[in-house]
């Protein structure tokens, strides 16, 4: 596997003052968007990804090569998002249950969300903001263990095969908690939006159900959908619609600076582990 970013520039071979600096240039920023998302708070997630990169280092002797260096180094991550893990005032313990989050649950008579075609136009431009907002608020609400499939896989990049690497789990269970979370995403983005009457679907609503999965397994795979918008009945046309923007707005999500103070942090503590 090559990870989110191509193939590691780092093997088992490079000392461990040489690989973790590496890996905190490439990975750093991603690193800290996945510890925000987890932790609650810039305070916590920096501390979680100054642990995780002293680990790596204190550990890089037990860094045998069977997997990429990337995928190990989110292992560690992973491991300690659960450890320092305390669920909030709040959080849900579950998330809605498949059928609940299914689109095609309400019948023709409910309503679907207005994307706009132009999506440089004011509205479309609106549209997304706002997107963004309840996306970042949507992943922060969803319980951790559909929390971390969809950050590493959406946000941070990685194949369903390697997120199911990272978290010890099998990738059915990864595709299950992976797409109920979108399902919550396209949820949450659907109720915010303005809504229009959709058309009679032309189909069978297990028609409409096997689109989805397709839809879902595309994803997956980080491959383009492999029917045109014409063969769609208008309601999947709008549900597709807002799964696409979700995903849109999650690999924007993937861009985080991590903070000078946090860099400068770590690799000190790699030089005075060294001294």
């Amino acid at each position: 596997m090559s990870g989110p970013f191509g193939a590691d520039t780092v093997s088992e071979s490079d000392p461990a003052e040489i690989a973790i600096p590496k890996l905190l240039e490439e990975h750093g920023g991603r690193m800290f968007g996945l510890a925000l998302r987890m932790c609650g708070s810039p305070e916590k997630a920096e501390d979680l990804v100054q642990e995780t990169f002293l680990q790596a280092f204190r550990k890089w002797d037990q860094f045998e090569g069977r997997s990429q260096a990337t995928t190990w180094l989110y292992t560690i991550a992973a491991r300690l998002c659960g450890r320092m893990h305390r669920k909030r005032s709040g959080e849900p313990n579950r998330i809605k249950s498949l059928d609940a989050l299914l689109p095609f649950h309400g019948g023709d008579s409910a309503g679907v969300p207005e994307i706009p075609a132009d999506e440089d136009g004011p509205l479309a431009r609106q549209l997304r903001a706002e997107a963004v907002e309840n996306v970042e608020r949507t992943i922060t609400n969803l319980p951790a263990t559909f929390r971390l499939p969809l950050v590493l896989k959406d946000i941070i990049g990685f194949s369903v095969t390697e997120v199911a690497e990272v978290l010890g789990l099998k990738e059915a269970t990864v595709k299950t908690r992976l797409h109920r979370a979108r399902l919550a995403l396209r949820e949450e983005l659907s109720r915010q939006m303005p809504q229009r009457e959709a058309s009679p679907t032309a189909y069978s609503r297990r028609v409409c159900m096997d689109l989805l999965r397709a839809k879902q397994e595309a994803l997956d795979r980080g491959a383009p959908f492999p029917l045109e918008t014409k063969d769609f009945c208008d309601r999947c046309s709008a549900v597709f619609a807002s799964m696409d923007l979700a995903k849109d707005v999650c690999e924007d999500l993937g861009s985080t600076e991590l903070p000078a103070t946090v860099r400068r942090a770590i690799l000190e503590d790699v030089r005075s582990e060294t001294r």
